[in-house]
């Protein structure tokens, strides 16, 4: 929405008009247009999953919600028994030990808790580090503060991570906080250990708040499974992860999500929670408890199953003539478009031309140009069908 030229009897608030515009919804808005001429609209331009919630997880909630402890308001901060849930899971997957108490907080989803933080840290005009191309939401928050973004180029000839080497000593001095999140949206790169390790050495030479964005930390392809941020010895000194279920068990609509880590920054995050709203309804928050604490098998499955799309969809990419890296995680992909155009048109071309929809890498930053970003959120006949009909514009011969 253009505050700024759309007639209205009130005056917005300035923070209002210093949003930056929603990405996702314009590109929604032109699949949608496609679609309603009758077209058939392969997307894959968002991230949301196409499976269903695990049966057992569901049937958690049916029985929950007749409980009716849970038809009165949660406590403040959530119920105890999901906090020690996560700290179960993260103890199993991670060998991360965390207090239940002190070390977890509940959240409306994962993008709550990155918007939220930034009210908690930034004052108007305090800097925070933003990886560029990074993931829009980032932004939001940080505008909300008042606060002033410094980018953190993610580059191919890096691997996608940033080089905390070349960027600027001043910005480096002044930050307040860093935003960090493998395995990565929109690029699919992985962190390793030696990474996590500079992060916590930069973070603490510099007195940097770390946020680690660990949305699709169940999805990795390889033998090794994507590490938590927090596996690095001194990383609860300096930052916390935030982890969604949106993911790990197709739970988008669910909106539950967890931060983990440094209990002074948990305890902040359940502050500034306790001036917005109480907590989740409790029969979400038993089924995600469920989720956590019962068999893993149905995460290692659908890992498995967005593997096998992924080497389906590049191998027909191959065919194609267009060629790109394999992610190592997540279930985005991060393809090299045609120098000739901009990853805004082609994608427009794409979706005009194949009624395919691909995300633009400039709606993820200014290093994001020269990319389109594609889900793996079809199964493997409808993203080998997308792949012929983008293959038949004759794009990469």
């Amino acid at each position: 929405m253009d505050l700024a030229n759309t007639k209205r009897l009130f005056q917005p608030a300035k923070r209002m008009q210093g949003l930056p515009e929603q990405f996702f919804a314009r590109l929604v808005a032109k699949a949608n247009a496609q679609a309603a001429k009758g077209h058939d609209i392969i997307n894959l331009g968002q991230g949301n999953p196409d499976q269903p919630t695990p049966p057992h997880i569901v049937a958690s909630l049916r029985e929950a919600a007749a409980n009716p402890l849970y038809h009165r308001y949660p406590p403040f901060g959530g119920y105890p028994f999901l906090k020690q849930a996560v700290a179960k899971r993260y103890k199993e997957d991670y060998n991360v030990d965390l207090d239940p108490e002190t070390e977890v907080a509940v959240l409306f989803g994962g993008k709550t808790g990155l918007i939220e933080i930034s009210q908690c840290l930034l004052d108007p005009g305090d800097v925070a580090l933003v990886p560029d191309p990074g993931y829009p939401d980032y932004w939001s928050g940080i505008a909300l503060a008042g606060g002033r973004m410094s980018l953190m180029p993610l580059k191919a000839d890096h691997a996608f991570l940033p080089d905390y080497s070349a960027l600027s000593p001043s910005d480096a001095e002044q930050a307040k906080l860093m935003f960090i999140n493998y395995p990565n949206n929109p690029t699919g790169a992985v962190a390793d250990a030696a990474f996590y390790s500079d992060t916590v050495a930069f973070a603490e030479r510099h007195g940097i708040a770390v946020v680690s964005d660990f949305a699709y930390g169940a999805i990795g392809f390889g033998a090794e499974r994507p590490i938590s941020f927090l596996q690095t010895p001194g990383a609860k000194e300096v930052g916390f992860e935030i982890y969604t279920l949106s993911k790990s068990y197709n739970m988008a609509g669910w909106r539950v999500g967890f931060a983990v880590g440094n209990a002074e920054l948990i305890g902040l995050i359940n502050l500034i929670q306790d001036h917005y709203y109480c907590s989740l309804f409790g029969g979400i928050q038993e089924a995600a408890a469920t989720a956590l604490t019962g068999p893993q098998q149905c995460v290692l499955d659908l890992n498995a199953t967005y593997e096998l799309r992924m080497h389906a969809l590049f191998a027909a990419l191959e065919g194609i003539g267009w060629h790109a890296e394999r992610p190592g995680g997540s279930f985005f992909c991060w393809l090299p478009i045609p120098a000739c155009t901009t990853s805004v048109a082609f994608a427009d071309r794409l979706l005009e031309e194949a009624n395919v929809v691909v995300a633009p890498g400039a709606g993820f930053g200014t290093h994001g140009e020269g990319y389109v970003r594609l889900g793996l959120l079809a199964d493997e006949s409808r993203l080998e069908e997308a792949v012929r009909r983008i293959g038949s514009l004759n794009l990469f011969t």
